[in-house]
């Protein structure tokens, strides 16, 4: 399964009243897939699937998935630290038609290597879609370890991995050991570029929910051979990126997307709304890219 460069790690757009917003997620994958997204992983943590229900996750899925129409991948977050729950969502999900799964390191309970490799064996044994792990020890308080998922790759459908550890050693060992095949993300708009230098295959991003054509003109850049119009680009994205990440995502991302007309309404619970400041600050780098008028 060939998921693309560009995935978009999709916000849940919500009401006034902090419910799911249908129409505004078919408005939200328009633009998304207008703007250079290859595959959508809806209900991850940008979607904020913690506050989630599981008939509100499977409400989504069927609606990204018809309203993205075949343009681009259709991912569903269905992991969580319960195996069993883990294991009966992504067959949901299967059922619904999308396209795979990723699947988060558990969290709270914080497994040993062993309990890592045996969680997301079992569910993608469960399971026919193509499944990425998703390592991001910032939220999770695990690290999976490089040997933890190049052991998880010689499964038949674990095809690509989520790396956002910020681990330069790690992320190297992985693309050094991996088996054809089997790809590399990065889940951080910033380490994207400094990832696909050592061989990683693009990212899953939150930033192109603002600059999608931009990022996707910088991993397509690089993939064909152009590391100093890359470059150039990570350069004049860096300002987005970290306005993305000023505080707790997605807070940042949904106030911005609202500032430029694209309603994806507040956060539940016990996320909070961008501050003031913090609406300042992606502003201004939008700004800076011309996405906002000055």
């Amino acid at each position: 399964m060939n998921f693309g460069r560009l995935l978009t790690a999709m916000v849940t757009p919500m009401r006034d009243d902090l419910s799911v917003d249908l129409p505004a997620v078919e408005r939200l994958v328009e633009h998304l897939t207008s703007t250079g997204t290859e595959g959508i992983v809806v209900t991850g943590t940008t979607g904020e699937s913690p506050t989630l229900t599981r008939d509100e996750k499977l409400e989504l899925y069927r609606a990204v998935k018809s309203a993205a129409g075949g343009r681009a991948k259709v991912v569903a977050g269905t992991g969580n630290y319960n195996t069993a729950e883990s294991i009966e969502l992504t067959r949901e999900a299967e059922r619904i038609g999308v396209d795979g799964c990723m699947l988060v390191v558990p969290y709270y309970n914080n497994p040993p290597q062993e309990g890592l490799y045996q969680h997301f064996r079992t569910i993608a044994e469960s399971t026919s879609l193509p499944v990425i792990l998703y390592n991001v020890p910032s939220r999770t308080a695990r690290n999976m370890e490089a040997a933890t998922t190049l052991r998880l790759a010689e499964v038949g459908n674990i095809v690509a991995v989520k790396e956002a550890s910020g681990n330069l050693d790690q992320v190297g060992a992985i693309l050094a050991g991996a088996p054809y095949g089997f790809v590399v993300y990065s889940g951080d708009d910033a380490t994207t570029l400094p990832w696909m230098s050592l061989g990683a295959h693009g990212v899953i991003s939150v930033a192109s929910h603002l600059a999608g054509k931009l990022i996707r003109e910088m991993v397509e850049a690089f993939a064909g051979g152009s590391p100093e119009s890359a470059a150039q680009l990570h350069h004049r994205l860096t300002p987005l990126f970290k306005a993305c990440f000023v505080t707790t995502n997605p807070i940042p991302v949904k106030a911005a997307l609202n500032l430029i007309g694209i309603r994806v309404g507040g956060v539940r619970l016990p996320l909070v709304p961008a501050t003031p400041a913090v609406e300042q600050t992606v502003r201004e780098a939008m700004e800076g890219l011309e996405i906002l008028p000055r």
